[in-house]
């Protein structure tokens, strides 16, 4: 009899301990958790290059709302599957003493991805030869980012502007010639074993990696050329 009472008592004092246990976990989340959670469950799935900036900034909850005390833990994830994008959305959950069925609510969380390119640092005009004092790095979210831009100024400096550019505004691949029509250049005539390099005028247009036309200035031949770098073109032998 002894025994039995011993094993009541017991039994008792260990359901006691687990609903202290339980109470114990159980809490009203703040405004505060609930963002940087969202903010994690973006983080976990976002990918972006490790040159870029990256800004989440969940909704801002307001404070009268009415948020029910969770056990732990209360979790986070993207309420779909597809890749992070510039406005997404998280649904935050957890089990409550206060309700029958599982507590849920879902915030909108926006993710600006921004790039380090060259901008200008004032208007500039068409015929206008790219100086380092006219050039800028910022960073630009990736939304306004519609053609090939530059993430280093030695990329563009001397090349020469064909269309205006307003300030702070990306340089872009079609905005600028990186070799213009008429302009001398460096001819590199390269092989496996050797190189050899002379002068000659650009007959065409061209950015990096285009093939344009080119007169060799000694011998007045023509020749296909790849521009490489400001007036500078490669000729495989």
């Amino acid at each position: 009899m002894k025994i039995n009472f011993a094993l009541f008592f017991a039994v008792l004092f260990f359901q006691s301990a687990a609903v202290a246990d339980t109470a114990q976990v159980s809490s009203v989340p703040s405004i505060s958790t609930i963002s940087r959670l969202a903010i994690a469950a973006v983080e976990e799935k976002i990918e972006a290059p490790e040159k870029a900036k990256i800004n989440i900034k969940p909704q801002s909850l307001d404070t009268r709302v009415n948020l029910p005390n969770c056990f732990a833990p209360i979790t986070a994830e993207l309420a779909s599957d597809r890749a992070i994008r510039r406005n997404n959305t998280v649904k935050i959950s957890c089990n409550s003493p206060d309700l029958s069925y599982p507590w849920q609510i879902f915030l909108s969380v926006r993710v600006d991805i921004l790039y380090p390119v060259v901008v200008a640092k004032g208007t500039l005009g068409p015929g206008d030869l790219l100086s380092q004092s006219d050039l800028e790095i910022a960073f630009v979210e990736q939304t306004t980012l519609r053609g090939q831009q530059f993430d280093a100024i030695s990329q563009v400096v001397g090349a020469r502007l064909k269309r205006r550019v307003a300030p702070e505004q990306p340089i872009f691949n079609n905005h600028l010639c990186i070799i213009c029509k008429g302009d001398t250049v460096s001819i590199f005539a390269r092989s496996d074993t050797f190189e050899i390099k002379t002068v000659g005028e650009a007959l065409h247009d061209g950015n990096v990696g285009d093939k344009i036309r080119i007169k060799n200035s000694h011998s007045q031949k023509t020749l296909n050329a790849k521009v490489i770098a400001v007036g500078q073109v490669e000729v495989r032998m």
